[in-house]
């Protein structure tokens, strides 16, 4: 009986396509897990940046010696990667005699550009989870038709059909539906998740950047 309802045991006496369909879920299932750790990581790093950023630049600190001291990191993210992007076009402009729209319109547009890579950085894997999320159930459903099908064919070639001849084949079958929903479930949470954090951290970076474009917009017109 246990080896039975062993799970390896339903697996091995499954046919070469159900196996394949289990080994694709296999793999999609361990690829989000990966994603799913990665994102972890990256958000809890986000929001640490996000803290660590937003109490140096609303302390007073002079805007030059902010943007010089990220100069030494490696890694520049979130807030800070937006105030870079638009404090440097600020120092390059600051230095040619231009007209202060056109500054301001430029400093704005860098800060847009570096918006958008943090926003593509953030949804790094996300498509991955939806599309595990999406499709794992129908591919283990897939495996189960076949392996159904399977079974009942081999059902029609014996004399007598009972159910204990049918049921072992359907056992393994099932299998793969299981293996889809144990793939599907954690994909969709952790996309929704994910997402959830996506749109947040978003609306924290383009408030920021409205904030910042004040204070540019300030010092601009104080030249004049």
């Amino acid at each position: 009986m246990g080896q039975e309802l062993s799970i390896w045991h339903l697996v091995s006496q499954a046919s070469l396509f159900v196996q394949l369909i289990m080994l694709i879920l296999l793999l999609a299932s361990v690829v989000s897990w990966y994603q799913i750790a990665q994102r972890v990581m990256y958000f809890n790093q986000a929001q640490t940046e996000i803290a660590r950023f937003e109490s140096r630049f609303w302390s007073g600190t002079d805007l030059n010696t902010l943007y010089t001291e990220g100069g030494d990191k490696r890694v520049v993210m979130g807030m800070e990667s937006v105030f870079r992007a638009g404090f440097k076009e600020f120092t390059r402009l600051a230095k040619k005699k231009l007209d202060s729209d056109a500054m301001m319109e430029a400093c704005q547009r860098s800060m847009r550009v570096a918006l958008s890579r943090e926003e593509e950085a953030m949804e790094h894997g996300l498509p991955f989870l939806a599309t595990v999320g999406s499709t794992s159930p129908y591919v283990g459903l897939l495996g189960t038709v076949w392996g159904i099908m399977g079974s009942f064919h081999g059902l029609g070639q014996v004399q007598q059909a009972t159910l204990a001849t049918v049921a072992p084949g359907i056992s393994e079958a099932l299998v793969a539906t299981a293996m889809g929903l144990i793939a599907a479930i954690p994909a969709v949470v952790s996309y929704n998740r994910f997402s959830a954090k996506v749109d947040s951290f978003a609306g924290k970076y383009d408030t920021f950047s409205e904030e910042f474009s004040s204070i540019l917009h300030r010092q601009i017109h104080s030249r004049d």
